[in-house]
């Protein structure tokens, strides 16, 4: 039954969202497409309240109850990011803004922007933790909950990685193929006389 719910908070998330932009760009009602887009995390706390009855009802602490709380917390850590960069290119394409900005892929910016990503997983990281332990907390000693807390550890490991490959960008910054390869162009004014007009009588001479 969580994992269900899990797969139609996600279907449902992207269904609000769809909605939503289009109420906002296509049929000009902002506000009914930012009251479409506030409902979204009302998915998020209906899983949570199904997730806590499932474990109030007796049901043993399992890795679909820590998979809820993953979801929650990439939800938190993440959904604003996505749908703020799906706005961007909806209010682009329909509503005649600038285009978005594209994500730098070079040098030390695509390391700010990949640390900014990071910061994300981590928030969704404390977030899942938090769950997880109150999860841990409620059920006390009357289940196991040795599944909770490797779930823990994964969520962290996870995070870990992903920051390894974050400070990466930081420590081998990725140049730009273009940037610096050829000589810059030059306004024809500045060229040296000698390579305008050629060489003068006196200077064949020698």
């Amino acid at each position: 039954m969580i994992v269900t719910l899990i797969i139609v908070c996600e279907v449902g998330f992207w269904v609000l969202l769809a909605a939503g932009l289009t109420a906002r760009y296509l049929l000009n009602m902002p506000r009914t497409g930012a009251a479409l887009l506030l409902c979204e995390p009302l998915l998020e706390v209906l899983l949570l309240v199904v997730t806590a009855m499932d474990l109030k009802n007796g049901a043993d602490p399992s890795w679909r109850h820590g998979l809820a709380a993953v979801y929650i917390g990439f939800t938190v850590g993440h959904g604003h990011r996505t749908v703020k960069w799906l706005d961007g290119h909806a209010a682009h394409r329909f509503g005649g803004a600038p285009p978005p900005r594209k994500p730098p892929r070079y040098g030390m910016a695509r390391a700010r922007h990949e640390g900014a990503i990071w910061l994300g997983t981590v928030v969704a990281a404390a977030v899942a933790t938090a769950l997880l332990l109150l999860a841990t907390w409620y059920v006390g000693d009357a289940g196991d909950t040795d599944g909770l807390r490797q779930t823990i550890y994964a969520v962290w490991r996870a995070a870990g990685i992903h920051g390894l490959i974050a400070l990466s960008y930081a420590i081998w910054p990725k140049k730009d193929p273009g940037g610096g390869s050829a000589l810059p162009a030059r306004d024809p004014q500045h060229v040296p006389d000698l390579l305008v007009r050629g060489p003068r009588k006196d200077e064949e001479q020698v």
